[in-house]
């Protein structure tokens, strides 16, 4: 990726992946600018995340696909899709908003050589994920994903910080074998706290628990 000129920045408390659809409520003067111009121009903005103390050095460019509201006072919201991963280079402060001078991270098509049978099994426990949450379960959405881990880690009860630390992995078999370790933990913990709320339901006593 060489976008021309800097890539405006939006830092967020949120990660994005490549082909995401992400809703924003855009409400500060800036960055009403920021979108004004990317939707004028049809370039991409960058989504990186960010903390009270420092953004991350790698994102996820993002470009509007839908104005849902025009609000009388400049507010908008949008649906934005992310694209391509980035390193941030160099961020410069010369503008309301961040830019940066950025370059390509890793490779986010099927181009990577993906084990078959590990591919598989993130899927399936995906699956089982979603059945357990009461949610709709379309295979379609696995089909013709170049990155099956993307669209898996979107809804997969990760925390903010370990959506960051997979978006910054660089292999596709890296992704779903961190998704696997991460679906077998969840659902050990699903498990066990099923059980000790059965006990607590019981009369309290189980071999090897102490009383409730």
């Amino acid at each position: 990726m060489n976008p021309s000129g800097r890539l405006p920045l939006f830092p967020l408390g949120i990660v994005v992946y490549p082909d995401e659809p992400v809703p924003l409520h855009i409400f500060e003067q800036r960055y009403r600018e920021m979108v004004q111009l990317c939707m004028t121009e049809d370039r991409p903005f960058g989504i990186v995340y960010a903390t009270e103390d420092e953004i991350a050095e790698v994102g996820c460019t993002a470009r509007v696909r839908r104005v849902l509201n025009e609000y009388d006072d400049g507010r908008l919201d949008i649906v934005a899709t992310g694209e391509v991963r980035f390193r941030i280079v160099q961020v410069f402060r010369d503008e309301p908003y961040l830019t940066a001078d950025v370059a390509s991270f890793g490779i986010d098509g099927s181009t990577e050589e993906v084990d078959t049978d590990s591919r598989e099994r993130v899927i399936t426990l995906h699956i089982k994920l979603l059945e357990m949450a009461g949610e709709e379960i379309r295979t379609s959405i696995y089909e013709n994903a170049p990155c099956v881990s993307f669209v898996v880690a979107r809804n997969a009860g990760l925390e903010v910080e370990q959506k960051q630390e997979l978006l910054e992995m660089t292999t596709e078999d890296e992704r779903v074998a961190y998704l696997i370790e991460h679906f077998k933990n969840l659902f050990a913990r699903v498990e066990q706290a099923q059980e000790m709320n059965r006990l607590a339901q019981g009369d309290g006593h189980a071999d090897g628990f102490p009383e409730l």
